[in-house]
């Protein structure tokens, strides 16, 4: 598949240098170019890319912001961040970037950040409702002080919603995650079992369901994980869903 790229950066020369390296990029065209966050937006939605390579620092509607705003389109592109400053490494990984480059920018590390962008973003994923389970992934991210940590998805234990944020628990402990409860259950709700309008319960972490002298539907976890109450709403559905 030819991979449709925008690329977006405030200086002349930095997109010249993107261009040319792009026209030595096996399956990959530049359908368009922009000055600033803005005008990303709107050729984005003129061109509709798979790709958009994104500066970072821009006078205006910064990259970081532009590339929300590009995850919330109805077919959203994956990101690859293009700056000079390491330092935003983290947050282009906050904001669902699939690849983070350092200008100078190198071809051999823009074939591998353009490979990568092949496989769907976060963003894309959560379009697809679910979709394949192949496009699924297999670690979320958790910000811990100033390091990101990979949690595999088959070692979550359940997901809390608890205020703004998501608490997922792992035989490691517990770590907070930006991921929406809705937005996890879209992506992977063939493997998780929603028990309550705040929690998300791996099924296969289900050891049993048991009922209290007051008619409570409780899920009882395997190896020692404790009890998390079923909502009265959700018990029917749940019961069916494990039986």
């Amino acid at each position: 598949m030819t991979l449709r790229v925008l690329i977006v950066d405030d200086e002349p020369p930095a997109r010249s240098r993107l261009r040319q390296l792009l026209e030595e990029v096996p399956d990959a065209i530049c359908v368009g170019e922009a000055a600033s966050g803005e005008e990303a937006l709107a050729v984005a939605e003129e061109a509709v890319p798979d790709v958009v390579l994104l500066d970072i620092r821009m006078p205006g509607l910064g990259g970081l912001e532009a590339a929300r705003r590009l995850a919330a389109l109805a077919e959203p592109p994956a990101v690859i961040f293009t700056t000079a400053y390491e330092q935003h490494a983290l947050e282009a990984f906050e904001a669902q970037a699939s690849g983070y480059l350092l200008k100078p920018v190198r071809r051999d590390r823009l074939v591998a950040a353009l490979d990568r962008a092949r496989r769907p973003s976060r963003a894309q994923l959560a379009g697809m409702k679910g979709g394949d389970a192949a496009l699924r992934r297999a670690h979320v991210s958790a910000r811990v002080r100033d390091q990101v940590r990979l949690i595999p998805v088959a070692d979550v234990v359940c997901f809390v919603a608890e205020q703004k944020y998501t608490t997922v628990r792992h035989p490691g402990g517990e770590d907070l995650i930006d991921d929406s409860l809705r937005s996890l259950e879209d992506e992977f709700g063939p493997l998780f079992v929603r028990i309550h309008r705040n929690a998300l319960v791996a099924v296969s972490q289900v050891e049993a369901l048991e009922k209290d002298p007051d008619g409570h539907v409780w899920v009882r976890l395997r190896n020692g994980g404790g009890r998390l109450q079923v909502s009265r709403r959700l018990a029917a559905d749940v019961q069916r869903r494990l039986r």
